[in-house]
């Protein structure tokens, strides 16, 4: 026999570990920040009576935006995320536009009101 020591078996290697299949990255909307962030201006240009920023037109982009955003969330819902933001900007696009359409009601009502009740004392003679 020979002088050299023999070696032990090698170890048998290890299996190798399963790896899960990676999640697609998602991307918010851009829309829907465009959503958000109009639905924001929004609000902050009421006070100012429209000199920053046209209080209507970014109502408008609000709405527009947010129902774009979430059309494109439903499409592809695998690969697109921020259906928070849009519905978000769409609440408060809606909300403003709701309050402009009530203030609008008021006043009308009111000065209906007060055109109707100086037709009446008119009618009956109370008012000369």
């Amino acid at each position: 026999m020979t002088d050299q020591p023999t070696l032990p078996p090698a170890a048998p290697e290890p299996a190798p570990v399963p790896v899960a299949p990676a999640q697609p990255v998602k991307r918010t909307s851009v829309a829907a920040i465009v959503s958000l962030v109009a639905g924001l201006l929004t609000w902050f240009s009421v006070p100012l009576l429209w000199l920053v920023v046209p209080t209507p037109l970014c109502a408008i982009a609000a709405i527009v935006a947010g129902h774009m955003a979430r059309a494109e969330i439903r499409r592809a819902p695998d690969q697109v995320e921020g259906n928070g933001l849009a519905i978000t900007g769409l609440i408060l696009g809606w909300s403003l536009v709701a309050i402009f359409v009530l203030s609008l009601l008021a006043v009308v009502l009111f000065f209906g009101g007060l055109a109707a009740f100086l037709a009446y004392l008119a009618s009956i003679g109370q008012l000369n």
